[in-house]
């Protein structure tokens, strides 16, 4: 039976696109055991796939080489005898320890320099294809084509661990939850999130980090930023009636549990990170601007978000079938 390596990407949304790769790896590799290995604020998401074996969590600072620890890291994984690595993030370091693992078969795409530490390397197809579609390509040759249509990423939330985070926040349902930030930089941080919470007629909660605490203040509820564990956060976004995110991890996670969701791009595009969820409504105003996919807007204007006002997630709210059970035809009318 083959065992396989998979060095996971460093952000909750990368992590839930990997995941359609993971359903190709077990289809391909008849009765394989994947493990991956993850940094410690992904592994959370990982451990809820079942295409996942184990999880092994990698010791290393964000950004860093740590280059001993990463030698002393593979020469310990050498010893479980895998037979193939796949390396899905593009920089040198992440593909060091499956070299020092001595893994036979080290697969990835081309980048920094990685000749030598991978034997089996993938071209990056031009432009920005869907990131499900390239983690994916990395089940086939080289070259190879992919079946689609791709699985879409799929996570479950305990019946009981999702009361107990009900119960620790004091949450009654029906709730909404708003995401509104995102890792990535304010290009992609809608600004009315607080304006929209008083206008839904369910009570709200707002989901993030500790970093994205301001952006969760002034929405009518919980501003919950940072006060929660990813774990909690994934069981009280399984329970809400309705998430509205940025293109953020939370958004991908809510895309996977299946919830019906309002995903608002800026600076980034649909086309290449959508919600993988047939529940999930991109609003997008693809303006001739964008995707620009820059961290803050470089003309200054921030009109892809600027312009896409709250009345715009409302209408949607009220008119799609997807939101017709939550009673939403009178969004808007409670009173601020």
């Amino acid at each position: 039976m083959a065992r396989l390596l998979v060095v996971a990407p460093n952000w909750i949304g990368d992590a839930l696109m990997a995941q359609p790769l993971l359903e190709r790896l077990h289809e391909s590799r008849a009765g394989a055991t994947i493990d991956v290995l993850a940094p410690a604020w992904v592994a959370p998401v990982f451990r809820r796939m079942p295409q996942v074996a184990g999880v092994i969590e990698t010791p290393f600072a964000h950004g860093a080489l740590e280059l001993r620890e990463r030698w002393k890291l593979g020469r310990t994984l050498g010893a479980l005898g895998y037979d193939e690595a796949l390396v899905l993030p593009n920089s040198l370091k992440s593909a060091l320890v499956p070299f020092f693992a001595g893994i036979a078969r080290r697969i990835g795409y081309a980048g920094e320099a990685r000749y030598g530490l991978l034997n089996v390397v993938h071209r990056r197809r031009p432009g920005r294809e869907p990131m499900a579609l390239h983690f994916a390509r990395l089940a086939a040759p080289p070259g190879a084509e992919i079946r689609v249509p791709l699985p879409e990423p799929r996570i479950a939330v305990d019946a009981a661990a999702a009361e107990a985070a009900r119960r620790k926040f004091g949450l009654h349902a029906p709730y909404a939850a708003l995401c509104p930030g995102a890792e990535y930089g304010p290009a992609k941080r809608w600004p009315y999130f607080a304006e929209l919470s008083r206008r839904l007629p369910l009570a709200a909660i707002a989901l993030g980090g500790a970093r994205d605490r301001a952006f969760g203040e002034g929405i009518r509820g919980r501003n919950l930023c940072g006060e929660t564990t990813l774990d909690e956060a994934i069981e009280l976004l399984g329970g809400a009636a309705l998430v509205v995110s940025n293109d953020s991890g939370l958004m991908h996670v809510a895309a996977a549990l299946g919830r019906p969701q309002v995903a608002l791009f800026g600076s980034s595009s649909p086309k290449h990170t959508p919600p993988l969820s047939a529940s999930s409504r991109v609003l997008w105003l693809a303006l001739e601007c964008s995707p620009c996919y820059a961290r803050e807007c470089p003309l200054g204007h921030f009109r892809c978000m600027r312009e896409l006002s709250a009345e715009k997630v409302l209408a949607i709210l009220g008119t799609d079938p997807i939101f017709a059970s939550l009673q939403f035809a009178k969004v808007g009318s409670v009173p601020t």
